[in-house]
């Protein structure tokens, strides 16, 4: 992402890059170590160039890299966040699930627990970094931090919600409401 991001020129196309990552937690540039509680649990601590606190990657969470030319497109960063986000509570809505956004904090939330963190860095009028979307994963991984630095923010997935599909299906349907969204 560094890379196609630093050597970016007007021709080159956006990218969406969808993918699972091992699990690792990974820690924005202003992330603060005392929200890690635990660090005895054999997951890798990662600090990355992203805005945000810490958060945690895992088979069964889909995690989707924008690598956008904001300039290009003519965004700022607050509404890119607000177009990322609405093509989550969209995807959550084909599925019957009622979700939401909160100005304080970035990120999905379904019955105040959050099920998609957002994290990005912008350099030179493009962005890179994206969101990560909770389907079928293993939370407690969760437990061993304050998720994007707040204490006691539960997070939810998928399929505690009664959604069944997998990772690649989810993947599908989320990029296609990521293109429309930034479209619009």
């Amino acid at each position: 992402m560094q890379t196609l991001t630093a050597q970016r020129d007007a021709a080159t196309r956006d990218e969406i890059w969808l993918l699972q990552h091992p699990p690792v937690y990974t820690q924005g540039l202003a992330g603060k170590p005392e929200h890690l509680l635990r660090a005895d649990t054999g997951i890798p601590v990662v600090k990355i160039d992203r805005g945000g606190q810490i958060t945690y990657h895992g088979p069964g969470q889909l995690v989707a890299y924008l690598l956008l030319d904001l300039k290009r497109r003519g965004l700022g960063v607050r509404p890119l966040v607000r177009k990322m986000e609405a093509a989550v509570i969209n995807l959550l809505g084909s599925y019957g699930i009622t979700a939401n956004y909160r100005a304080d904090a970035p990120g999905v939330y379904v019955n105040e627990s959050k099920i998609a963190a957002l994290g990005l860095r912008v350099k030179n009028g493009c962005c890179y970094h994206g969101l990560a979307l909770n389907i079928d994963m293993d939370l407690t991984p969760f437990d061993a931090i304050n998720p994007c630095g707040y204490a006691g923010l539960q997070v939810t997935q998928l399929r505690a919600l009664d959604v069944r599909e997998p990772v690649e299906t989810v993947s599908e349907k989320l990029s296609q409401h990521l293109l429309q969204a930034l479209e619009h």
